[in-house]
């Protein structure tokens, strides 16, 4: 996955992505799903402010059948070296996709 690779947060779809630049940011509209967002171009930390963020790939899952989980889209998110240092190192240790913060099939026996 390219480091500029964009993917819808609510379907997880890059193939009906469309951009508007606006100021500093990009308005990113979705035509399968229709949902809107800004993409910053010159992202930050909201927590500490610091701008020298990596960019990590995530895996975006979807229940399948029961509790099996199903890897459906990678997306970009910005982590913090300094707010983020545990889930960088997974990352880091791992060399595979991080896994999203909530899982979708959890409480399901």
């Amino acid at each position: 996955m390219a480091d500029d690779e964009l993917t819808c947060p609510n379907c997880g779809r890059d193939d009906e992505l469309t951009g508007e630049r606006v100021d500093d940011v990009i308005v990113v509209s979705c035509g399968r799903c229709d949902l809107s967002w800004e993409r910053d171009l010159h992202p930050s930390c909201p927590t500490c402010g610091r701008g020298d963020l990596i960019k990590v790939p995530q895996a975006v899952w979807e229940k399948a059948r029961g509790t099996q989980l199903s890897i459906t889209s990678l997306q970009i998110i910005h982590l913090c070296p300094s707010c983020d240092p545990e889930r960088l190192r997974i990352w880091w240790d791992s060399g595979t996709p991080l896994p999203p913060k909530e899982n979708p099939a959890e409480g399901m026996k």
